[in-house]
């Protein structure tokens, strides 16, 4: 009997560039057969079935596969897949351009545990300009930055607000330390508020169709 492998997605919107308006989707599967993969993206719905495991490492063969209807309409010719041996990955073209995120990957408004959020490519919608590694036609998707919200991290010169320590005198710093009770307004994703927020504005819940039987 054949089971669900994870799917992994993620998502870009443009009202403009078509380019920036795509899905990252990733069976997140090693070891796939590549002589039993058969996959299928129409405009309205993605299949995938395949085998995959590796006995010298001591993995069980299984069949792998699922088929859903897409949230929206993608375009099939414009969208690229690459099979890697640890998953198989696809770049995938949203038809209609606009600045709005899909809710949802899948069509039907049902919880689906094998689809889940990828939180590696992941960045909120209101964030998107500043992705540098939005598009990558290739799939050499590990530069993606920091989990979302958090900007990649980059250097770190000081804490947000602090100006690296450079400028600051000694009766500022005393009295920052003093009022140090409001610093998770203004410290970002390592505050306390920010993650409020992220619980308010991040991925919306994957609620997908049950597969059919």
């Amino acid at each position: 009997m054949a089971v669900h492998p994870e799917v992994l997605w993620a998502q870009r919107s443009s009202e403009t560039d078509e380019k920036k308006n795509i899905l990252y989707v990733t069976v997140n599967l090693p070891d796939i057969k590549s002589e039993t993969l058969q996959y299928n993206l129409t405009p309205t719905s993605i299949s995938f079935k395949a085998k995959a495991g590796d006995a010298s490492k001591g993995i069980e063969e299984r069949d792998y596969e699922f088929a859903f209807d897409l949230y929206d309409e993608v375009v099939p010719e414009e969208s690229s897949q690459k099979l890697t041996s640890r998953s198989f990955n696809l770049l995938i073209r949203k038809k209609e351009k606009k600045a709005e995120f899909w809710p949802r990957l899948t069509k039907e408004k049902i919880r689906t545990q094998f689809i889940k959020t990828d939180f590696s490519k992941w960045v909120d919608e209101d964030e998107q300009e500043g992705d540098g590694a939005a598009i990558d036609e290739d799939f050499d998707m590990g530069g993606m930055g920091g989990m979302p919200g958090m900007g990649g991290m980059g250097g770190m010169p000081g804490m947000p607000g602090m100006g690296g320590m450079g400028g600051m005198d000694l009766d500022a710093m005393l009295k920052s330390m003093g009022g140090a009770g409001g610093a998770g307004d203004e410290a970002g994703p390592s505050g306390e508020g920010a993650e409020s927020d992220s619980d308010d504005d991040g991925p919306p819940p994957l609620e997908e169709a049950e597969p059919k039987a």
